[in-house]
């Protein structure tokens, strides 16, 4: 299984980081840094349709996205910012999707915009390093934690001043996604056990999450009229990665998909 893999390589090269890096260094680094822009859950509510604008090279499903050489995450981090989105999501993984917590710190550096570590989050560790490198959001998978682990880092990443979009792909991970607290939800159209996508689970799965939960609909999201469907159905933000990385002009595809809402002067 896909998934089992990219948990069994990511713990892999966490406890490499660790052996390098411990925790009271992070805790040390996290006491001396600046106070960083935070992800504003109420404005997820109330705005239009938030867009997070993903930065990644590559992915299992899809392979190399973007050439290395022609991967410049900092210049694709201030196309971004002067699309105005919402916030910048980051792949750190390193084996699948090619990223790292370097190339987040990096984007931190260049935007002020929030910035969310994508990752599979598997030990409070994983926490810390985030808020260290300069996130302002985690990204928890239901399908790798426990119920009791789901409960502990959302308290953790509070403590930290992160924000966390909780990521369901059925029914009973919204459920576990609610009863564990979540404030966002990200709803996968992506099956993390085979890569397949489904479009439309979005709109089946926002009828049983409360209004009162802020909804983000990840992967397959390519089209002004797949932005329009999901508006209509009461989601309240979308996550784009492939469709950014592979356009010519950013800040072009990024006015598509808001359909020419957006004041970008």
């Amino acid at each position: 299984m896909i998934l089992d893999d990219l948990v069994a390589t990511t713990r892999q090269h966490m406890v490499a980081r660790q052996a390098q890096v411990s925790l009271a260094d992070l805790q040390a680094q996290i006491a001396a840094q600046p106070v960083r822009r935070s992800f504003d859950v109420a404005q997820l509510m109330r705005q239009p349709m938030t867009v997070i604008a993903e930065i990644k090279q590559a992915s299992p499903s899809k392979g190399q996205i973007v050439a290395p050489t022609a991967f410049d995450y900092q210049q694709i981090a201030r196309d971004y910012t002067a699309a105005k989105v919402d916030m910048i999501s980051v792949l750190t993984e390193e084996e699948y999707f090619k990223g790292s917590l370097a190339i987040l710190t990096a984007v931190a550096q260049t935007t002020p915009l929030p910035i969310l570590r994508k990752d599979f989050t598997i030990d409070p560790y994983m926490i810390y390093e985030a808020k260290a490198a300069g996130a302002s959001a985690i990204l928890l998978i239901v399908a790798i934690l426990t119920d009791a682990q789901l409960t502990q880092y959302l308290a953790l990443a509070t403590e930290l001043g992160l924000a966390a979009i909780v990521e369901a792909h059925d029914s009973a991970e919204v459920e576990r996604a609610v009863m564990a607290g979540a404030q966002i939800i990200g709803v996968n159209n992506r099956n993390l056990k085979d890569f397949t996508v489904d479009f439309a689970n979005t709109q089946r799965l926002r009828t049983s999450i409360p209004a009162e939960i802020a909804v983000i609909s990840e992967s397959g999201i390519k089209t002004r009229a797949d932005v329009a469907q999901l508006e209509q159905a009461g989601v309240n933000g979308i996550l784009v990665g492939e469709t950014f990385m592979r356009a010519p002009n950013k800040q072009a595809m990024i006015n598509e998909l808001r359909g020419f809402k957006y004041d970008q002067n």
